[in-house]
């Protein structure tokens, strides 16, 4: 069988114990045939058994079965599918993937967005990151000459549609936009990451991939409008917290170090947020809209 077929099966099964949460074997076989997952053929107990193992083998999801409820299968960690995992990441791509290409009679009525260049380094860097070794890669920032730099590779982050790598560069931390290399080769020069380090844990006190020394503040921001509602489903942090609400605003908190990513962001909500402390961020943010609106003025 090919393996778009396996991988599409892999994922049914995955997204169906995430809707219903429990099932019988007998009833997941029910709606695999309703859904004619493998052109309306049965799903045996042999088969979904390969698929478990290959489930938790590939995403890492563990799919156990309640003995004293039923004998109804559930997804036991649901944690490893959440969006800021990488098996999570793997699992949503899988799924689009599988569904799009189901769905090319439909193409001029799907649309995506696009995604700068860089991705063709991704294997390059991947096996870097595999290996232990350094990379060499010419880059070019916006407005300036291209340059040559070695660095020893830590992680990949994706943001904003944009892959970025962190990495040690000898003497400091650096992230650079694989949109922005010219060229990225792997050298023979082998390196340690330290074990204590956590790219999670490094960039966990901000939003985004700018780490600078701004310092850590309590953030509270006032939402009006539809905007509490978009938090709530795609909160800005882990820190997020909901502290309070009226019948026209919800006030949310952070504790974050309130970087240009993070600044940025909560502009993009214009009129819908306002933040309320620390003032230094309001004044700061209060300062940029002044300065936009006074250059609208300008022209009218």
């Amino acid at each position: 069988m090919k393996p778009a077929r396996i991988f599409q099966q892999y994922i049914w099964i995955v997204n169906t114990l995430r809707q219903y949460k429990k099932l019988s074997l007998e009833q997941l076989n029910e709606l695999w045939v309703k859904d004619e997952v493998i052109g309306g053929e049965p799903l045996n107990r042999k088969s979904f058994s390969r698929h478990k193992d290959a489930i938790l083998n590939m995403f890492g999801i563990i799919i156990e079965c309640d003995l004293e409820h039923g004998y109804k299968y559930f997804i036991s960690n649901p944690e490893v599918i959440n969006d800021d995992t990488i098996e999570g990441w793997m699992l949503s791509t899988l799924t689009v993937n599988t569904v799009l290409s189901d769905s090319v009679s439909l193409r001029n009525r799907i649309l995506l967005e696009n995604v700068p260049a860089g991705e063709e380094y991704l294997q390059t860097i991947i096996l870097a990151l595999k290996t232990n070794r350094r990379l060499v890669i010419t880059y070019q920032r916006f407005g300036y000459e291209s340059y040559e730099k070695t660095v020893s590779p830590y992680a990949l982050k994706l943001f904003r549609q944009r892959w970025y790598i962190l990495t040690y560069t000898g003497r400091h931390m650096a992230t650079y936009a694989l949109d922005r290399m010219l060229s990225v080769e792997i050298s023979d020069e082998t390196f340690e990451m330290p074990e204590d380090f956590s790219p999670e844990d490094y960039f966990a006190e901000y939003y985004g991939i700018t780490t600078d020394d701004t310092p850590m503040a309590h953030v509270v921001i006032r939402a009006y409008g539809n905007i509490p509602n978009y938090l709530r489903t795609l909160p800005l942090h882990a820190s997020q917290k909901e502290i309070g609400h009226t019948d026209e605003h919800t006030d949310f908190s952070y504790d974050i170090r309130p970087s240009v990513d993070f600044v940025l962001e909560l502009m993009s909500y214009a009129d819908g947020l306002e933040v309320l402390e620390p003032m230094e961020l309001r004044q700061k943010i209060c300062n940029s809209l002044q300065a936009s609106l006074e250059r609208y003025s300008n022209g009218i």
